[in-house]
């Protein structure tokens, strides 16, 4: 009860006149996931093969990931920057025009056969991949407490339709690509140029007032009001935090380590599959049923979060990735459905670390350095996602993708005694 009582005192009140405005960021906010989902889901679906395709190795196809969710760990410090001192749109906007310029930037590397312009420039699209969950924090800034993980699902699930029909198109935008000149697998970022360039031009446009700035504008006047009341003059005097840095840590390990898992097996399910046979329209369908898993689940993981708390969530997150790791190293190359669960239960327990990992560090975190906390926790969350990436090809190369797949389910389960550790976090 003490612990609400001073949540109350740090956020904007939802009954003011946050509410009107919080439906219309969150409304802004979906139709740029909406593109950028599509975006994002390139660089899975056949980074990896391209890379592959341009080296002629394998040892080296979890290169792509690793580079653009390095190129993702400096955008998001980046953004997170750019939104503590001017506010979420521009951000926000920036993030996504520079991924659409590293998608740019992978057409011209396979059209001239360039790897290091391919390297370079899917570091740049990495931007996209932080934009993209940057955004969520964006959707939490107006809402109240009770209501911060369920805002939060809704901007994570707006990314479901692009990142489900981003895949599908792998083979119809190949074949754009072809008769234009460029390589078959390139295709997809022709489809992340445009998605991403008009995720920017939306939020650019539309996103006004910024959540942020009017969150922080809302809080003064609350806290300036409360500081009368009570016979005081400084206004952050009543700007508190639930949880701290402990709160930090918990909520930053709960997302790293989830991240690391996913991004790991997520990248050589492609060329596992492709090893096995298949082409990219199997692997294509597969990938979206695991961004579907990743996304879709949102609405209910928030209400989940919200009720039954957010330790619980992150430990569930834990428990799924290692039955996903386990159903994934069981599963023989030639079953599609068997994969497709697998990777649906690693996009599950991926929603489930990052909706409760999110919901634990804006609890943690007062206003007044939110945005910039936000992003240094997102550069942590990439390189881990960086490494999970590069590691994943070695790893392989060397043991297999069934040692890959059930490592990281067990390793997932270290959520459990970091949660341990820290409970009394909410």
């Amino acid at each position: 009860m003490e612990q609400d009582r001073v949540q109350r005192t740090r956020d904007p009140d939802p009954r003011g006149p946050a509410p009107r405005i919080q439906r219309r960021v969150q409304t802004v906010l979906v139709s740029s996931q909406l593109l950028s989902g599509a975006g994002l889901a390139a660089g899975i679906t056949v980074g990896a093969l391209l890379a592959q395709d341009m080296l002629g190795a394998t040892d080296l196809a979890g290169l792509p990931s690793a580079l653009f969710t390095a190129g993702s760990a400096l955008a998001a410090v980046a953004v997170g920057r750019v939104s503590q001192a001017r506010g979420r749109r521009p951000g926000l906007a920036a993030g996504y025009l520079t991924g659409a310029v590293g998608s740019a930037g992978v057409l011209v590397a396979a059209a001239t056969d360039t790897p290091w312009l391919l390297f370079a420039a899917l570091f740049l699209y990495g931007a996209g991949t932080a934009t993209n969950l940057q955004a969520r924090y964006a959707g939490a800034d107006l809402a109240s407490p009770a209501h911060r993980a369920r805002a939060v699902s809704t901007v994570l699930v707006a990314t479901t339709l692009g990142g489900v029909i981003g895949p599908n198109l792998a083979s119809p935008t190949g074949h754009l690509a072809h008769a234009v000149g460029i390589p078959h697998l390139a295709g997809p970022f022709i489809l992340a140029t445009a998605a991403y360039a008009l995720a920017a031009l939306v939020l650019a446009v539309w996103l006004r007032p910024d959540p942020l700035l009017l969150a922080r504008s809302l809080h003064l006047q609350e806290s300036a009001a409360a500081a009368q009341d009570a016979g005081k003059t400084d206004p952050s005097a009543q700007d508190t935090t639930a949880g701290g840095t402990r709160g930090v840590l918990l909520g930053a390990t709960v997302m790293i380590l989830t991240q690391l898992v996913m991004v790991a097996v997520m990248t050589m399910t492609p060329v596992h599959m492709d090893d096995h046979g298949h082409g990219t329209g199997a692997s294509g369908l597969v990938i979206a049923i695991h961004v579907a898993a990743m996304y879709l689940p949102s609405p209910l993981t928030g209400r989940l979060v919200d009720r039954r708390g957010r330790r619980t969530i992150a430990s569930a997150s834990g428990i799924t990735l290692l039955a996903s790791g386990i159903v994934a190293a069981l599963a023989p190359g030639d079953s599609v459905a068997l994969l497709a669960l697998g990777l649906a239960l690693l996009g599950l327990g991926w929603n489930f670390g990052l909706i409760s990992g999110t919901a634990i560090i804006t609890d943690s975190v007062p206003l007044a350095t939110r945005a910039k906390t936000q992003g240094m926790v997102d550069v942590a969350i990439a390189l881990a996602g960086a490494t999970g990436g590069l590691a994943s090809g070695m790893v392989v190369a060397t043991a297999g993708f069934p040692f890959l797949a059930l490592a990281g389910g067990v390793l997932a389960l270290a959520v459990l005694p970091a949660i341990a550790a820290t409970a009394r976090v909410r």
